[in-house]
């Protein structure tokens, strides 16, 4: 007699899918998904060149404005006058402006300064004279009317410039350390296999609906100056047993409101394999990446659900077919600050020198100014970092004086304060739409405020300002990073302010920032803050120790 079947258990749920589509799930389970299943991003193009920069602003179609703009580069930007307490509230349509944020893709941050000349020009005439320098080494433009962009592509593209994947579910710009090529410490010049993957794999569509964005790095700097850390794949210079330069393979890291760190696969890439390996994994998150809930459709949870060794597994038995060796972990980045600002020499008997502009802010008379002051000094190669800031290559030792003399009096600062250095802010509620409150007014004010403070202070030490929980600006990483929300001041009034994380690190022992209970600050009150921070690290601090050590083993009342 057969047994008969056991009531199921009513409270077991079966998993539910999480619309991978390795695992047959193809219908599109949210409205991003239906968007890209009805249409590539990318065919939006045509459409804005025949259409809606014809018709104007009112003739386009919403799917496209708020989805399939973004495989370009654009964003609507925030309507004036919206506070940040509505940001949450309102509908899209309603914060919308008609004007656009576009954002030119620099992969490597390498720029001529014919194409630097092009973008500040572009500025001048079609975005208010606004340039923003992101950390992702992009350059951000402002006050965009759809009517302009087709001159503004044509412009670009006749410079070999492009806003093609800058943003939406694809592979956004590529990291590359601004030195790639003529650091005399470098491991290897990631420049060839950056190149080679924008030319092969940028603008095709067996990459362009991805579950979404998909953030890379390619580097051979000693002073790990992209963060290989916290991006989706990163491809880390190093040296093998056999004494072949390669890299070595990340995966998996992202910050914003579930911040993870990349894991080490622990295979050695040659060069000539790099372009396979990013298709491979890119490929992997296409393919097994969660689409169901747009939170957890970054690669970062699929990595953290499989492990390194399954996923490597994947990559080298479904995508490459062939087994990759295992190979080195990178070398400790370099002492103290992981970037490239001030003179230091080149391998070929030159300099370069890097400047710190205001939290990335410039502006289309300055990247002119720019662009002038290098020719003059017989430089024809400028880079962009991945702290906002800026370098120029290839200056004679004899011409350093001088340059460094035009930048200063330009207020392109080469010997900046730890406070101009390494303060960061993203674009804040000026013009984002998911911001709650000011960025770059607010983290301007603080550098100058802290400088007069504080003249003495020389340790490293980074502040980043962020407007919302996103974490465009990375603050679980910095020393201090500040993430917008409104807060109640002394006086009972909702006003802009920040919660504090303090801390967070990258490098030999990362960690991300400690939240302390309770600890917000009003912008106002920054300063106070900040400086009070700072003023115990100096009295507490052992000999070497780091801002990020001495928080570890702080006391909390030390830190409010």
């Amino acid at each position: 007699m057969s047994t008969p079947a056991r009531p199921a258990n009513r409270h077991h749920k079966r998993p539910r899918g999480e619309g991978q589509w390795a695992l047959g799930y193809r219908e599109p389970l949210n409205k991003n998904e239906e968007n890209k299943k009805a249409d590539d991003g990318l065919n939006v193009r045509q459409r804005i060149i025949d259409i809606y920069s014809k018709g104007g602003f009112d003739s386009i179609d919403p799917a496209d404005l708020r989805g399939r703009f973004r495989w370009f580069g654009l964003y609507t930007q925030r309507k004036p006058g919206i506070d940040g307490g509505k940001t949450a509230i309102l509908e899209p349509e309603e914060l919308d402006d008609r004007y656009f944020m576009l954002r030119v893709r620099i992969d490597g941050g390498q720029l001529s300064l014919e194409q630097l000349r092009v973008i500040a020009d572009i500025s001048n005439e079609y975005a208010r004279g606004t340039a923003d320098i992101t950390d992702r080494q992009n350059i951000q433009l402002h006050w965009i009317d759809i009517e302009s962009v087709p001159d503004i592509w044509r412009r670009l593209e006749a410079v070999g410039l492009s806003t093609t994947e800058a943003c939406g579910d694809t592979p956004r710009v590529i990291l590359g350390c601004p030195l790639a090529g003529i650091d005399a410490g470098e491991v290897i010049d990631g420049t060839p296999q950056i190149r080679d993957i924008y030319d092969r794999y940028i603008g095709d569509k067996a990459f362009s609906n991805l579950p979404r964005k998909f953030k890379t790095a390619i580097s051979g700097c000693t002073a790990h100056c992209t963060v290989h850390e916290i991006n989706d794949v990163a491809f880390v210079g190093v040296v093998n047993e056999q004494g072949e330069h390669g890299f070595d393979v990340w995966v998996g890291g992202g910050l914003s409101t579930n911040p993870m760190f990349a894991k080490r696969l622990g295979a050695f890439v040659r060069p000539e394999q790099v372009h396979e390996v990013w298709a491979g994994v890119a490929g992997i998150f296409r393919d097994y990446g969660y689409r169901r809930l747009r939170h957890r459709a970054r690669i970062k949870f699929l990595v953290n659900d499989w492990g390194a060794e399954k996923f490597r597994q994947v990559l080298e038995t479904e995508y490459l077919k062939y087994a990759l060796p295992d190979g080195p972990a990178p070398e400790a980045p370099r002492g103290g600050r992981r970037d490239h600002v001030g003179v230091h020499p080149q391998r070929d008997g030159g300099f370069y020198v890097g400047f710190a502009p205001r939290v990335g802010r410039v502006d289309g008379d300055t990247l002119h100014r720019i662009a002038d002051i290098a020719e003059r000094h017989g430089s024809t190669r400028v880079r962009t970092t991945v702290e906002q800031k800026m370098v120029i290559l290839d200056v004679a030792p004899d011409k350093v004086e001088s340059i460094v003399a035009e930048l200063e009096a330009a207020d392109l600062q080469v010997n900046p304060s730890t406070f101009r250095r390494q303060t960061m802010a993203c674009t804040g509620i000026e013009f984002c739409k998911l911001a709650i409150v000011e960025t770059k007014a607010t983290a301007s004010a603080l550098i100058d405020e802290l400088e007069r403070r504080l003249p003495d202070f020389a340790e490293p030490l980074t502040i980043n300002v962020n407007g919302c929980p996103n974490s465009c600006a990375r603050i679980q990483t910095a020393d201090i990073g500040l993430k917008g929300q409104l807060v109640v001041n002394d006086r009972g009034e909702q006003v802009e302010g920040f919660q504090v994380h303090l801390g967070g690190s990258v490098g030999l022992n990362p960690s991300f920032g400690r939240k302390v209970r309770g600890l917000k600050a009003t912008a106002e009150e920054l300063p106070d803050y900040v400086e009070r921070v700072v003023r115990n690290f100096q009295k507490q601090k052992n000999e070497g120790e780091t801002f990020a050590e001495w928080v570890q083993r702080a006391d909390e009342a030390d830190l409010k």
